[in-house]
């Protein structure tokens, strides 16, 4: 990446993740990331890097995790040294389709942010419209402060967040982001807002509400995975439940998902999650296909073959 590193117009910090030509742009300078021996005062960071190692790709979310703790760390050291220090905020926007790890980032960020003393409590709540839009005027605003409430100290996370917009001015949704874009200024310190949702529908949902827009300082894009990391992701999946390909399993696996991949709607495509249900729903192909051969020798046990394999209609 030659130019890693470049401010938008509108102030807002661009990242995408675990694509081919990643890039990261934040109005920071370069830290080095590369692998370096930590000590004991940075094991923090080092245990919020080991989880992250164990994702796929995620190259630039590991990148940016780094700066976010230097920046919060070196703010320490100015504030001990008497110099002038200032509180960001950090609410953020996650653009991507389904399936592609928004949820298990948003997870970390709240375990960073934690253990940095950023967040009191560091917990993820996750929300949808029905979580936030009542059934009359008022309801709304009740509901939404609710969970706000649950998410002091921690973040709220809300999926499909354009769906707040769909339903005209005369719908509850409106009264939801009203509700939202006040208690992010009233309370931007107290806990972190993550809105997420596919991008044009979110780039959409920020123009209905002028205050949006400028809330949220940090936006993360996540690409959908390509053939060989969503392999990957299978690969880890059965490893972790002690179970392996054969090769022609691995062909056929690798031929669908390519054909997948072209062929789908990538909005419909659900990336990781897709990849979870055939190796489920194939695992549970091979037990009666085993049960029924009466086939039980170790090696029989762990493998799925061809024929085990199930992709859904």
């Amino acid at each position: 990446m030659d130019q890693p590193i470049r401010m938008k117009n509108n102030g807002q910090i661009n990242i995408v993740l675990h694509a081919g030509q990643r890039e990261a742009v934040i109005p920071q300078p370069k830290i080095e990331t590369g692998k370096k021996d930590l000590s004991a005062e940075h094991e923090i960071l080092k245990e919020i890097e080991d989880e992250l190692g164990t994702l796929v790709g995620m190259e630039e979310i590991k990148k940016m995790v780094k700066e976010v703790y230097a920046w919060i760390y070196i703010n320490k050291k100015r504030e001990a040294a008497g110099l002038k220090t200032g509180k960001q905020a950090l609410h953020m926007m996650f653009k991507g389709n389904p399936g592609t790890g928004k949820t298990t980032v948003a997870r970390l960020i709240g375990k960073l942010f934690h253990k940095m003393n950023v967040l009191s409590k560091g917990h993820l709540i996750e929300a949808e419209r029905a979580d936030l839009v009542g059934e009359y005027i008022g309801h709304t605003a009740q509901k939404t402060r609710d969970l706000i409430k649950k998410a002091i100290g921690g973040i709220l996370f809300i999926d499909e967040a354009y769906s707040l917009g769909r339903g005209g001015e005369k719908d509850f949704g409106k009264e939801a982001i009203d509700t939202l874009v006040k208690h992010m200024e009233d309370k931007q310190h107290e806990f972190i807002l993550i809105l997420a949702g596919y991008s044009n529908e979110m780039d959409y949902f920020l123009s209905l509400n002028p205050g949006l827009h400028s809330r949220f300082p940090i936006v993360f894009n996540f690409p959908d995975y390509s053939v060989e990391e969503l392999m990957d992701i299978g690969k880890r999946m059965l490893t972790e439940k002690e179970y392996t390909l054969s090769l022609d399993a691995e062909r056929k696996l690798r031929d669908h998902l390519a054909f997948v991949k072209t062929t789908s709607n990538p909005a419909s495509f659900s990336n990781g999650r897709y990849v979870r249900n055939v190796i489920e729903k194939s695992v549970r192909a091979q037990a009666m296909r085993l049960l029924m051969q009466a086939c039980y020798d170790r090696h029989e046990l762990v493998t799925l073959r061809s024929s085990d394999l199930v992709f859904p209609d």
